[in-house]
């Protein structure tokens, strides 16, 4: 019993991909939050005719005619005035969060006072007028459901508690009328339904599907790193962000004598050796900080502000990954490696200044005498 009830929440409530939960919700909340001003007004205005509704149904308390339609009233003003100030919402997946939150909160408690109301009607209303309130009741929860299509649960809870109660009263009332009008909210329901949810998938698969491209353009497809654009606009970030005691620095990698290895053993065995030495400084690095791979036989590492890895460290950490002969093909190969540091703010306080410091400094580097190459034509085993 438990994995069918598993099963159904599963395929009511699918997962969203963890790669693109952020941006789902950063996009579900923009999208509601435009479209609730204009949902919450449209109410608003409706509330007069549903007082004058309640007017002329007979023996019903005083509370349920006047009190539930003043409630709603009150609750769409609220909300309305609410979303007139700049939320931000799309600020950030925190605040997101919790505005969604909010939205089903404030739709779920509208939604039961319109649904009281609606089954009070439906009862105490002379029988030419019963079908006003279900009528009523389904033009605006239907609009307020698929206001809320971005947001499952909502939408869900929205059609549990707004329109569930009217439809099975319809349903079991007898009437043929109310029997074909409660079998038509049935239909119509359920193809809304069905449409939020095609929505919802399509819409996580558009983000998946930007989010691959987004790390393609940002990714090198030999070694995996990031590329130098990626690596520009982590740079941006550190550079933009508000000014604080905490630095950050940048090293520029360039291998020696890299350029044999292809003349001698050919390309395939070259690209193999960029993989693994990529792989070296990848696992160094860890989530410390961002390796790039920026030319053909140029990497370059970033460590950002609140790295563990101590700036002045980098390039010994880093010549040593390049010690053991890397095992290519049965061949083991030792290449040697220049760097070039730069650091926030002492070497400049924009990308271009530190780039150019890191690269002054690689040239130096490169200049002084080193045995920076080593093959040996041996199995690796």
């Amino acid at each position: 019993m438990s994995a069918t009830l598993q099963s159904v929440w599963t395929r009511l409530f699918p997962p969203i991909p963890t790669s693109v939960r952020d941006e789902f919700l950063l996009l579900s909340a923009t999208r509601l939050q435009s479209q609730s001003r204009h949902l919450f007004l449209a109410m608003l205005l409706t509330i007069p005719m549903v007082l004058y509704a309640s007017i002329i149904i007979p023996g019903t308390n005083p509370m349920i005619r006047y009190g539930v339609p003043l409630a709603m009233g009150t609750s769409c003003l609220i909300g309305f005035i609410s979303l007139l100030k700049d939320r931000n919402a799309s600020d950030s997946p925190e605040e997101a969060r919790k505005f969604i939150k909010e939205a089903t909160f404030f739709s779920a408690t509208i939604c039961i006072l319109v649904s009281v109301w609606c089954v009070t009607g439906w009862y105490n209303a002379p029988e030419a007028m019963k079908l006003y309130f279900p009528f009523t009741l389904a033009m605006g929860s239907l609009t307020t459901i698929y206001n809320l299509a971005t947001i499952r649960a909502a939408a869900i809870s929205n059609v549990i508690i707004g329109i569930m109660p009217i439809t099975l009263l319809m349903l079991l009332s007898g009437d043929p009328i109310g029997l074909s009008a409660g079998a038509s909210l049935v239909m119509v329901t359920t193809f809304l339904l069905r449409l939020i949810t095609l929505q919802n998938d399509q819409f996580v698969k558009l983000l998946l599907l930007q989010n691959e491209m987004k790390q393609l353009a940002d990714t090198d497809p030999l070694t995996g790193l990031y590329n130098r654009r990626a690596l520009a606009e982590h740079l941006d970030l550190q550079t933009d962000a508000p000014e604080t005691d905490a630095t950050f620095a940048i090293a520029l990698i360039d291998l020696d004598g890299f350029k044999p290895v292809n003349d001698q053993y050919g390309h395939a065995v070259g690209d193999k050796l960029l993989v693994e030495i990529a792989r070296r400084f990848k696992n160094t690095v860890g989530d410390q900080g961002i390796v790039a791979r920026t030319g053909g036989d140029e990497f370059a590492i970033l460590l950002p502000r609140g790295s563990s890895i101590p700036h002045s460290a980098i390039a010994e950490q880093m010549l040593t990954q390049l010690i053991t002969p890397c095992a290519v093909d049965g061949h083991l190969i030792r290449v040697g490696a220049s760097i070039g540091t730069a650091s926030w703010p002492e070497d400049g306080r924009d990308a271009k200044s530190l780039f150019e410091k890191a690269d002054k400094a690689l040239y130096l580097a490169k200049a002084k005498p080193a045995d920076k190459i080593q093959v040996r034509d041996q199995s690796a085993a």
